[in-house]
């Protein structure tokens, strides 16, 4: 079970600002959330040590570093056996072509964001990680034709 962390109205200032841009100078901060500087950088200590704040990361737009493919890809399995879906998220975790993955409920099991150069890269995670071995009964997968609302960090609600 998860230990919620009491946030006050500053805090939540605090994360809205650190969402949008975690590199603001205290002091910028500070004069925007009305606090001193010392407070800001002494919340800010303390939001991370209480895991409220998990890691300060930079956002990187993969368009402007390569081509890709992105895949949205939705994984039935074939059991529900603890073992068996552990070990497939273990192997979601380690392949580097999973951007992102989901335990979710309805038909599907998993939801996968998958993204790979070229289509036969793709077919080349398929047959590597998506098999009945793995415990896989089947899988359906959709295309990004083109992102219409990507991560935000500011989007992201803290109440």
């Amino acid at each position: 079970m998860t230990d919620f962390v009491t946030l006050d109205e500053f805090d939540r200032r605090l994360l809205a600002r650190a969402r949008r841009d975690n590199q603001e100078p205290a002091r910028v901060t500070a004069q925007a959330v009305g606090l001193s500087e010392s407070a800001v950088l002494r919340r800010m200590r303390r939001l991370r040590a209480e895991g409220v704040i998990v890691a300060d990361v930079a956002l990187v737009d993969p368009a402007r570093i390569k081509p890709r493919i992105v895949l949205h890809v939705l994984v039935e399995m074939n059991t529900q056996d603890r073992k068996v879906m552990t070990a497939f998220q273990q192997a979601m975790r380690a392949s580097p072509e999973v951007q992102g993955a989901w335990d979710v409920t309805g038909e599907t099991d998993y939801l996968l964001t998958v993204a790979v150069p070229t289509m036969a890269d793709y077919e080349a995670f398929g047959i590597r990680e998506l098999v009945p071995e793995k415990g896989v009964r089947s899988y359906r997968s959709m295309i990004v034709i083109r992102e219409v609302v990507g991560f935000d960090p500011a989007r992201a609600v803290v109440d």
